[in-house]
């Protein structure tokens, strides 16, 4: 190698390398003269107690050199909303108002209410009107979400940013020494991408994927984390998209929470998949990292099975992406000094579950993915969703298992209101252990059969129903969706 060659090297490593300090960071690669600025990532703000105002209201964001983008945000967030922490046992009021010129609804993802409180297309939210459901909080501890769920206009109205985590707490989980001091070593990280026009707006024409990964809302997205054990509390808020996340020095993680809560103990894993809608927890070790270094949260998106989310090879068009088909991070992470109340041991227990079984089930149902040949739309046992159409009933107290089976078109992310379930059986092989405790929504894969077993207590109503729905907002909103009542 020549001395100007080792000089250009030595200059390529200094700029890639030499920069450690916690603000924007420029990264100019080795082969592109295109520079990388990473964006500190955006912390939701907190609301803590047991009344919870959000007003939802047309905003903008700088996201991109150029105009603002057109979003939607909860009370004046730029993009997405509030964090809500709540109690177990807790009786909540919701005071939700719609600024919007449009109707819309909030529903609580995940959470064990009765059907007229649950935020689905039938609890319309009128422009300039406040709606005000209040309930029990019965879920265990875990991190859930509320987003739009209007028949129609559910992708485009979380496509301009309309959405929020929500983090539950109970005696168990705040007993375990677990990081959870918000923003700085227990982060939301809410993970999608977006297309744009010429003019910086969002495209809300039908597409299945951006080509801009966001998480909360920031692209090219870093954080500052100490040198400890940092928990994560991750959403996949796609459209389509699947993630299958790692770090870039392939070091293991636990999983220590999904949908609906607590695992029985950590499970280590080197990826852990998410189709939309989906939760996990995980917590991630920087205690042997150097204070200054650095690593990538990132999707190992390449190569995935023909049918997960973001694996077509195309760029352009409706199922097209710059992503598509590829690796890519998510998240820059700088390591900086440890607390001083550092956790540095990951439990060993976390909990004990009592799960249901298929043995414990009175009822079984089949529910058949179908439609979508030559661009049709999806439905649900060839049933395309009717607002008035009751698909199911559901005996109040009954346990029953659910088995749903796809077609052979794409796989589909499935989502049940009201319950946790147990995932019992899977026909494409085994249930990963991440996957193994109370879950909502699951991503069944192309050609699969899932059941899943779950008790339908508590709330049951002649004339409310609750939903069961592919959780792409785009299918859901063509009709890949059902309703079922829960009957004395």
């Amino acid at each position: 190698m020549t001395k100007i060659s080792l000089f250009l090297a030595s200059l390529i490593f200094i700029v890639i390398y030499g920069c450690n300090k916690s603000d924007d960071i420029t990264v100019t690669p080795s082969t592109t003269t295109t520079s990388l600025t990473y964006n500190d990532l955006w912390i939701p703000p907190t609301i803590t107690g047991k009344s919870f105002d959000l007003t939802l209201a047309k905003s903008s964001k700088q996201l991109r050199s150029g105009a603002k983008t057109a979003t939607y945000g909860y009370n004046g967030s730029e993009f997405w909303g509030p964090t809500l922490i709540m109690n177990k046992g807790d009786f909540i009021q919701m005071n939700v108002t719609n600024n919007l010129s449009e109707t819309t609804t909030t529903h609580w993802h995940g959470f064990h209410i009765p059907a007229i409180m649950d935020g689905g297309p039938h609890q319309m939210i009128e422009p300039n009107s406040t709606w005000k459901p209040s309930f029990e909080i019965k879920n265990n501890a875990g991190t859930y979400w509320y987003h739009p769920h209007l028949h129609e206009k559910t992708f485009e109205q979380l496509t301009y940013g309309a959405g929020g985590l929500i983090i539950i707490k109970d005696p168990i989980e705040s007993a375990l020494a677990l990081p959870r001091t918000y923003g700085t070593d227990d982060i939301p990280l809410v993970l999608t991408s977006r297309r744009y026009n010429s003019d910086n707006s969002f495209t809300t024409t039908e597409h299945a994927y951006g080509d801009y990964a966001m998480a909360n809302g920031t692209h090219d997205a870093q954080i500052s984390l100490p040198k400890q054990l940092v928990r994560f509390r991750i959403l996949n808020a796609e459209t389509e998209r699947g993630y299958n996340l790692g770090f870039s020095d392939n070091r293991s993680f636990y999983v220590i929470s999904n949908d609906g809560g607590l695992l029985d103990a950590p499970v280590s894993v080197t990826r852990v998949k998410l189709a939309v809608g989906e939760r996990v927890e995980i917590v991630v070790d920087l205690s042997k990292d150097e204070v200054g270094s650095s690593l990538d949260m990132k999707a190992y998106n390449a190569n995935q099975e023909f049918g997960f989310g973001g694996s077509e090879p195309q760029t352009t068009g409706q199922f097209g992406s710059l992503l598509n088909n590829k690796d890519f991070n998510v998240l820059h992470i700088n390591v900086k000094g440890a607390t001083s109340n550092a956790i540095v041991a990951v439990p060993t227990k976390l909990t004990t579950n009592t799960y249901w079984k298929e043995s414990d089930a009175t009822t079984v149902r089949t529910i058949k993915i179908t439609g979508g040949q030559a661009g049709s739309a999806f439905t649900f046992d060839n049933n395309t969703y009717g607002f008035t159409t009751i698909n199911q009933t559901v005996k109040l107290d009954a346990i029953e298992k659910w088995t749903i089976v796809n077609n052979n078109i794409f796989g589909h992310s499935f989502h049940i209101h009201d319950i946790q379930f147990k995932i019992v059986s899977r026909s494409s092989g085994a249930i990963a252990n991440y996957e193994s405790g109370w879950k909502d929504t699951f991503y069944i894969r192309t050609g699969e059969t899932v059941s899943v077993v779950a008790k339908y207590d508590d709330f049951a109503s002649s004339t409310n129903p609750f939903m069961y729905h592919c959780h792409f907002p785009n299918h859901e909103d063509a009709g890949l969706m059902g309703q079922f009542l829960v009957t004395q």
